[in-house]
């Protein structure tokens, strides 16, 4: 009975809180569509600095809602992604990127996981070789595919 008179605050309680949580995502208005399109895929591409690899579109932290009002003044005052971009990354550094741009101090990151794969094929085959040339075999197993031999001829 006790439950029965609990359940019913405890589910307005919990809805109040969902909807708490919901409600520290903000909502800009546009007046094109274009622009919208741009801001949206401008959170999806900026990195929240706060948190761990995730982007500001997705984040509560209160520097990724900063980043989206600034991102939100940019886009409504016409700047281009280029632009936004930019800005972002000499105010917080490349990591603010998800997609960073191919530079001297980049290059590792974007040529690396090439030169990860090449050597992991190259290795997979001088492995595959060497296992190749090298079967040692037993007294009883060369005696064992002799007898194998002479039994089919």
């Amino acid at each position: 009975m006790v439950m029965k008179k609990l359940f019913l605050p405890l589910l307005v309680l919990l809805s109040l809180v969902s909807l708490s949580s919901q409600a520290a995502i903000d909502a800009y208005q546009f007046d094109d569509p274009e622009k919208e399109a741009l801001y949206k895929k401008l959170v999806k591409e900026l990195r929240c600095t706060v948190c761990q690899n995730q982007d500001i579109g997705d984040s509560n932290a209160g520097l990724a809602q900063d980043l989206r009002r600034k991102t939100y003044e940019m886009v409504s005052a016409g700047k281009d992604e280029d632009f936004v971009l930019d800005y972002m990354a000499q105010r917080y550094g490349d990591f603010v990127l998800y997609r960073p741009r191919l530079q001297s101090n980049t290059l590792l990151l974007w040529i690396g996981p090439f030169i990860i794969l090449i050597v992991a094929v190259f290795l997979l085959l001088k492995f595959i070789r060497r296992s190749e040339d090298e079967i040692p075999l037993s007294e009883t197993d060369r005696e064992a595919a002799e007898q194998l031999l002479e039994r089919d001829e």
